[in-house]
């Protein structure tokens, strides 16, 4: 087979989704599948990832595919908070869903992790809820089912683990290790004083590049996927930080202050060289760590869920600028949060307002949408500002996933950050699986396909954003 007609295979694991995309030479998508991802219930009776459905629906989906036996690489791309544990023989107990709660169920030891842990100065990473900060995971296994504790071997992030499911070879990533976990130092670049004083550090597999090619697909996954024998499998990457890995070249550009906004479940702003003292930990603002190993001020937000729980049935794209207009008229806010876990404003619960006051009728589906794509630029463009705070620099903003296509929320995060420049990724091919794409084939140059974003012309609207800020303090 010629080398142009070959393919890499993207596994490209997000929260609520999973997609398996097939992409030539030239980065386009020959092939895509996708099926939606949520947890099930594990033998020790905690929510657990479902790595065997999973596994199943991919198996049985790229066995059917005239196109798999042209994949000559594989790389996966999966969200973080998300560790596997292996023992003798395949997994060693069920890896946890980050959005269970387990140590709130027994105070004494919860009070116990949070003595242990690192403080914000050394981590980078704020105190979150349920698992998301994925030290409490090990915490909760070790404690409270320490029989599935004696079985760990080895620790894998969960990238990490679909490699090794592919090739057999063990190995752990920074991105990963450096998503918001408590176990890693980023300014330092090494496991946390936790990690090594609870033994997980010796646990996890050996630091390798997100772009390495750890090994060649096993004879029985071969088999059973129906890939080449010689399909190379890459280490593979946490997923904001794979759609960042495509601009890491311009953030190294310091006549420039780049946010990278990657959009899915969460929505991710990623600041390449922003200054890690202007992290606030109360406002779920954290340091990720790059594909290079180095600290990323990130701040984020559950976008997809909370533009979904606005949205409440009505269809994303029913909102037209006359909506947003008549929302700004009558001061019509959403008020945060409208998600459970982390983000900016976690505690507080989202209601819609109309001066002020509790909106008691609902509002029209075109009205909801106009709504949902206001709120999420308006919690975009505040996290933008703080991200820079102090930093005197031109601002360029990216916008990667769904809400890259959304032209009101592209057009009304514009007029929010008037001195910034917005950019559109108009990409057929998700960021993070782009991403990764570009990572298995790492220092070939890539074009970015950005657009620039038109300016909203809604009137008063700088007064309904100061409103929306003043809101926030209530």
């Amino acid at each position: 087979m010629a080398v142009n007609d070959a393919l890499t295979l993207v596994i490209d694991i997000g929260k609520s989704h999973a997609k398996l995309l097939m992409v030539d030479a030239r980065g386009a998508v020959v092939e895509r599948h996708g099926r939606d991802n949520a947890s099930v219930p594990s033998p020790l009776g905690y929510p657990a990832l479902d790595v065997q459905g999973l596994e199943d629906w991919m198996a049985q989906t790229l066995r059917t595919s005239t196109h798999t036996a042209r994949c000559h690489r594989a790389i996966a791309s999966t969200h973080g908070a998300a560790l596997v544990a292996l023992g003798d023989d395949g997994l060693a107990w069920a890896p946890v869903d980050y959005e269970f709660d387990g140590l709130t169920q027994h105070p004494l030891l919860a009070q116990a992790f949070d003595a242990a842990a690192d403080g914000f100065a050394q981590t980078l990473s704020p105190d979150l809820p349920a698992g998301l900060n994925a030290a409490r995971q090990l915490f909760y296994v070790q404690n409270l089912h320490p029989e599935a504790w004696r079985r760990t071997r080895c620790l894998l992030p969960y990238a990490q683990y679909w490699a090794w499911r592919l090739c057999g070879e063990r190995a752990s990533e920074v991105s990963s290790l450096g998503c918001h976990t408590h176990l890693w130092c980023p300014q330092d670049g090494g496991f946390s004083a936790l990690a090594q004083a609870k033994g997980w550090a010796a646990l996890f597999a050996p630091l390798r590049s997100a772009w390495d090619v750890l090994g060649t697909v096993s004879p029985d996954m071969a088999q059973a996927w129906g890939l080449p024998a010689h399909c190379q499998v890459h280490v593979g990457v946490h997923d904001s930080n794979a759609c960042l890995a495509r601009y890491l070249d311009a953030s190294a550009d310091q006549a420039s202050a780049l946010t990278v906004v990657s959009s899915g479940t969460w929505t991710v702003l990623m600041a390449p060289g922003a200054p890690t003292a202007s992290l606030q930990a109360e406002r779920d603002m954290l340091a990720n760590v790059d594909v290079l190993g180095r600290a990323t001020p990130t701040a984020r937000f559950m976008g997809g869920r909370e533009f979904a729980a606005l949205l409440d049935g009505a269809a994303p794209d029913a909102g037209t600028w006359a909506d947003v207009q008549a929302l700004v008229d009558s001061a019509t806010l959403a008020t945060p949060s409208f998600a459970e876990h982390g983000g900016p404003f976690m505690g507080r619960q989202g209601q819609i307002v109309r001066h002020g006051q509790p909106l008691a009728a609902a509002l029209p589906p075109g009205q909801r949408a106009a709504l949902a794509a206001l709120y999420c630029a308006q919690t975009t463009a505040w996290l933008v500002e703080r991200l820079w705070d102090g930093v005197d620099l031109p601002r360029t903003v990216v916008l990667e996933g769904p809400l890259a296509h959304n032209p009101l929320y592209l057009a009304l995060l514009q007029a929010l950050l008037p001195e910034a420049r917005c950019l559109a990724s108009h990409d057929a091919m998700e960021g993070t699986a782009r991403g990764a794409w570009l990572l298995s084939r790492w220092g070939s140059p890539v074009a970015s396909e950005l657009a620039p974003v038109e300016v909203a012309q809604v009137s008063g609207l700088q007064g309904y954003h100061a409103r929306w800020v003043a809101a926030l303090s209530v």
